[in-house]
């Protein structure tokens, strides 16, 4: 169970001098603050869908909960367990894949998965045999032996996602795990997040794609100006409405208009397909 409450996390402003102050709400006293007060939950077996518009504070959040940021205040529980009195031992429970998780790319993928299994404790035969686990699993059979470096952006996410679940964490936490991949790509990785909820882990992941969150999520947490403006199920979210349109009234914003599948607006995309 992953239990995060009333989540902050502020950073140091330039001096006015150095940069003009915007009109951000966010912006007080020479700081800004990225996140202000979220609060969600999820159990194991569950996959909990966090969205928002971008800039709306979900990787700061989701960095903070894998203790890649230390929080300003607020509480992360991992099965009771407070990740910012006990990170290291919190941390081992993790898998976390964000924008800014690398490979080494002199380094083929399966070298790679091998380096991230060692620095989890793993060797020897278990870890040969959850190496070619993952290979297999994840259709990388082919490319194994490749450089990372080399990789093309599908078979990179692959690589990425098979060193971020080697160790089996009970944690996952992903950001925005299909950004960047054909349909093919997409629905490997979301049956592979199905997969890791049967084996009950804990998803915690993050997309614009209205229509992950309707295959994959029980529960929906939305983010708006650093601050969760719902959280609960997701049914309960869709008796306002259409999900796109129920989303958007959380943002403040109108409903889509008649044939839309797609919208802009600030800096959000919401996206609706299948």
């Amino acid at each position: 169970m992953v239990e995060v409450k009333s989540l902050s996390k502020r950073f140091k402003l330039p001096k006015r001098s150095e940069a003009p102050r915007g009109t951000d709400v966010r912006e007080d006293g020479g700081w800004f603050h990225a996140v202000r007060n979220v609060s969600f939950q999820c159990g194991a077996g569950e996959i909990l869908g966090l969205l928002g518009p971008n800039g709306a504070g979900k990787t700061t959040s989701l960095r903070m909960l894998s203790t890649a940021l230390a929080p300003s205040s607020g509480q992360v529980l991992v099965d009771g367990i407070d990740l910012v009195a006990d990170p290291e031992t919190a941390r081992r429970r993790f898998g976390f894949l964000s924008g800014s998780t690398g490979l080494y790319g002199r380094l083929t993928v399966r070298e790679n998965i091998r380096y991230f299994g060692e620095a989890h404790g793993m060797h020897g035969r278990a870890l040969a045999a959850r190496i070619d686990e993952l290979l297999t699993r994840l259709d990388m059979a082919s490319y194994a032996d490749k450089r990372a470096d080399s990789l093309s952006a599908g078979m990179r996410q692959r690589a990425l996602i098979a060193r971020t679940v080697v160790h089996s964490p009970n944690v996952l936490i992903l950001d925005e795990p299909t950004t960047g991949l054909d349909i093919l790509g997409a629905r490997l990785v979301l049956d592979f997040m199905r997969e890791q909820q049967m084996a009950g882990a804990a998803i915690i992941f993050s997309t614009h794609q209205l229509h992950e969150i309707e295959a994959l999520c029980r529960r929906v947490c939305i983010v708006n100006l650093g601050e969760t403006v719902f959280e609960g199920p997701v049914d309960a979210l869709q008796r306002q409405g259409s999900l796109a349109d129920a989303y958007l009234a959380q943002l403040g914003e109108a409903p889509t208009q008649a044939g839309d599948v797609g919208r802009t607006q600030s800096s959000a995309t919401v996206t609706v397909g299948a």
